[in-house]
């Protein structure tokens, strides 16, 4: 078994709860009602979209995002 290693997007949404989604890996998309809900299902997600790569024989890309906070005074 090996062990992957991505960085997750999440973000409240206006209407109330959050989305999720991995930068590396188009369409690995989830939500929730609370954070901790949407953790749990973009983990689920993001596991599902690897097996399925896995059990298709396709390429697991590397996480490959970097993240920058840029200050920027007006």
């Amino acid at each position: 078994m090996q062990d992957y290693y991505y960085k997750v997007v999440i973000e409240a949404q206006r209407e109330g709860g959050f989305t999720a989604y991995v930068p590396t890996l188009p369409g690995c998309v989830s939500e929730g009602e609370n954070y901790q809900e949407t953790v749990d299902n973009i983990t689920e997600a993001l596991e599902l979209y690897l097996e399925t790569l896995k059990e298709r024989k396709q390429r697991i890309k590397p996480d490959n995002i970097r993240f920058s906070e840029i200050c920027v005074s007006l």
